[in-house]
């Protein structure tokens, strides 16, 4: 079954709480999505950590509800 926007997006916003999230349904199969979040969380941490953190916010539904999803991390740019 796949993963509502919704989902992810309650699944994303709880993990960081401060992040500007967008996500785009790539397919419109509700499998396929892009993810773009800004999270202080993500500061000093490399490309793979800021993915890792992402990961574990899905709570291992990566893979199952969540066939693919193209990730976008950053940390706020300076004075942002």
């Amino acid at each position: 079954m796949p993963m509502p926007v919704e989902t992810l997006h309650a699944h994303l916003a709880e993990a960081f709480p401060d992040a500007v999230i967008a996500i785009d349904d790539l397919a419109g199969d509700g499998d396929h999505y892009r993810a773009r979040i800004v999270s202080t969380a993500f500061a000093g941490l490399s490309r793979v950590r800021q993915h890792q953190l992402v990961y574990a916010a899905l709570k291992g539904q990566m893979g199952g509800e969540l066939h693919a999803l193209a990730l976008e991390t950053s940390a706020p740019a300076a004075g942002d």
